[in-house]
């Protein structure tokens, strides 16, 4: 495999196990060059602490990337996590229009909502401008609530193969090209992921954790990037994501003062023999 180098967009919450400091490592490990963009910085992610700091970062993006752009730095992929807001959708969509080389992957990862809401953060307006982000891309990792935003869908927390068939057709007309659908659930005790290349679709299913983790979804993101650029196809680095994903939550669920994260790094060797 050839040195690929990776630009990452996403925040950098300082401590708990998210964002940039699950991306970075997780990239590495995969050996491929990462390099990040934060789009702001908060003392802690938000969710279960409080008090916690936040600086933005947006008016600093233009003038990084129009120093790379005069040192003529482009990259092979470039993968967006949270981003806060619509100015920064735009700067990222110029980002891939310019900062790309000529085979250039463009994977978005469209965090704004779970369990069927949107983040607090985010509004209609918001909503409207990732779909432009999302539907360029040539990789979406949505969960359902989010691919329900991306297409006006109904959302439901029950459902069968056929409403997720459904929701698949909607992305497809709204312009997806590869979609991976995470969080699929068909019975109580396994999950998995469906992945959607033009009108072909599979289904990895795996064992689920009644007990979840803050930060797996940058978890799954970021091994689904790290596989798919080591040359995996969408449904192995889907598959594959999905494992190491289950074994970081298996290695934290029985410590309860770990309850702001995953302990992702002592399972890296698992992911790494994974991508041989």
């Amino acid at each position: 495999m050839s040195y690929k180098k990776v630009l990452t967009v996403q925040d950098i919450s300082c401590f708990g196990q998210c964002s940039l400091t699950v991306a970075l490592p997780i990239l590495s490990a995969a050996g491929l060059e990462t390099v990040i963009l934060p789009s702001a910085v908060l003392s802690t992610h938000t969710a279960g602490f409080t008090g916690f700091t936040v600086r933005d970062l947006t008016e600093d993006i233009p003038a990084i990337t129009a120093h790379w752009k005069k040192e003529k730095i482009s990259f092979d992929a470039i993968y967006t996590g949270y981003l806060g807001s619509t100015e920064q959708i735009d700067y990222v969509k110029d980002m891939f229009k310019t900062l790309g080389n000529e085979n250039l992957v463009t994977i978005v990862d469209p965090a704004m909502a779970d369990y069927g809401k949107l983040y607090p953060a985010f509004d209609a307006a918001f909503v409207e401008q990732m779909k432009t982000l999302a539907f360029s891309a040539d990789i979406i990792l949505p969960n359902i609530t989010e691919a329900c935003f991306l297409t006006g869908h109904e959302y439901r927390d029950k459902y069968d193969e056929k409403y997720i068939d459904e929701l698949l057709a909607k992305l497809r007309a709204a312009g997806a090209k590869t979609v991976i659908l995470t969080g699929v659930s068909y019975s109580d005790t396994t999950t998995g992921v469906v992945v959607l290349e033009g009108d072909n679709k599979s289904y990895y299913e795996h064992r689920k954790i009644p007990k979840g983790s803050h930060g797996t979804g940058d978890v799954y993101a970021s091994a689904f990037v790290g596989a798919y650029l080591n040359g995996k196809s969408a449904y192995d680095a889907a598959g594959i994501a999905a494992e190491y994903t289950v074994r970081c939550i298996e290695n934290t669920v029985d410590d309860p003062a770990h309850w702001y994260g995953v302990k992702f790094e002592p399972v890296l060797p698992y992911f790494i023999e994974q991508l041989k």
